[in-house]
């Protein structure tokens, strides 16, 4: 088995930030040290090159003369520009792409499938009786395991990783994954998981799956399959079929990467004109680091730095906030966002984003939150706002104004003549 490391994931070149924050890394590469400890038992190991994806990837496959390729299918348009680039340099390999990140697989989706809202996906879905495959059983997977060739260990510069906050939330490794999905389910949390979803906080108030969703130690049938299961020994009701529509919700956005392709990061999105916004570093900043005129705007920024993770409803607070009361470029907010989640997933990150700027497929113009009307629903006794430390600071958004000359009051402004 193979994995791949590269060093553009850390550098600043998306927008500012890094395309592969600390807490994830973290959380990757303690994954990759559970998964040779399994590979292990059967004489395998995971070999890790370093460099650009495409070039040490042929240069592997050339010295070590292997002819066939098993990859997941990517959905994002790097990772299928690269795949693309190692099958025409290398014609003779067989690549075998498999949909381990999707509910569904290419041959069950038409070409005309709709795409333009998720209501329309999820109508064509249902409509259709799409079935989602049951996962591998465990004996199939390892069958599968000790088929893979064996290499020599080689350590990449970048696998020394640091110590964050959020390793203390979740446990890395397909076997806490696992662990986790089971005592989820053998809980009552499924039943009510409507009625607590958006829950600025709790541990048990959602399912906690995406960290492991986003590196490939849970799957999305995975998953489903667990839901079926409860509904027929325990109980089917609204919530546990809400747990299946926010899977579709996630399904949807890799479909939509994949067709839009770059276009998914275009500040236009697929709308038809740019949105009504700017570049303001310091506001920027300020939302960045939860020193904003909101308080739980600043609860949600301070909780996502400080831990790697936020509630979805956070996240839509605090993505509303940058786009419609700071008036900035989302995609300077989805790419923090990407720097700094511990389950950052692109189709799902930009895929939101887009949405709530009001640029993605199937928007009616920017999805825009009442901070107050949120703080007073969500947060009424202002628990959550204290537990973060998010009250409002006493300074003004801005200090400079756009040629950065200082704002200063009116009645400074009086020239003596």
């Amino acid at each position: 088995m193979v994995y791949v490391v590269d060093p553009a994931w850390f550098k600043q070149t998306n927008f500012q930030c890094h395309l592969l924050g600390d807490n994830q890394w973290t959380f990757i590469t303690k994954a990759l040290a559970q998964l040779n400890q399994q590979l292990a038992r059967y004489n395998q190991q995971v070999q890790v090159l370093y460099g650009q994806p495409y070039q040490v990837l042929t240069n592997f496959i050339i010295e070590h003369s292997i002819s066939s390729l098993l990859t997941a299918m990517p959905v994002a348009s790097f990772e299928r520009r690269q795949l693309t680039k190692l099958a025409s340099q290398l014609p003779y390999l067989s690549i075998e792409c498999f949909y381990q990140h999707t509910l569904f697989t290419e041959n069950q989706l038409t070409k005309n499938m709709p795409l333009q809202s998720f209501s329309q996906f999820r109508r064509f879905v249902e409509k259709h009786d799409l079935k989602v495959s049951k996962p591998l059983k465990c004996d199939q997977a390892l069958l599968i395991r000790r088929k893979m060739k064996s290499f020599s260990a080689q350590k990449a510069p970048h696998l020394e990783n640091k110590e964050t906050e959020s390793t203390s939330h979740f446990s890395a490794g397909e076997d806490n994954a696992l662990d986790h999905m089971r005592q989820y389910f053998s809980s009552s949390a499924p039943a009510t998981y409507k009625e607590t979803r958006n829950e600025l906080d709790g541990w048990q108030n959602s399912t906690k799956f995406s960290p492991y969703l986003a590196i490939g130690n849970l799957s999305p049938r995975q998953i489903w399959w667990q839901v079926v299961q409860y509904e027929a020994t325990h109980v089917a009701n609204e919530s546990t079929y809400w747990l299946k529509f926010e899977l579709l919700w996630r399904e949807y956005f890799q479909w939509l990467s994949l067709k839009l392709g770059n276009r998914f990061f275009y500040f236009s999105g697929i709308a038809n004109s740019r949105p009504l916004t700017s570049c303001y570093p310091e506001r920027l900043q300020k939302w960045c680091h939860g020193n904003t005129p909101y308080p739980l705007v600043n609860a949600c920024m301070r909780e996502l730095n400080s831990t790697g993770f936020l509630s979805n409803r956070g996240r839509q607070i605090a993505a509303s906030c940058l786009i419609n009361e700071l008036q900035l470029d989302w995609r300077y907010g989805a790419a923090y966002f990407q720097q700094m989640l511990i389950d950052h997933d692109v189709a799902c990150n930009w895929g939101n984003w887009q949405y709530i700027a009001g640029v993605g497929a199937g928007t009616r113009g920017e999805r825009h939150f009442n901070i107050e009307k949120q703080t007073q629903y969500y947060d009424p006794l202002g628990k959550y706002i204290d537990k973060w430390q998010g009250e409002q600071l006493d300074m003004p958004l801005d200090s400079v104004d756009q040629t950065d000359w200082p704002i200063v009051p009116v009645q400074e402004h009086v020239i003596d003549e």
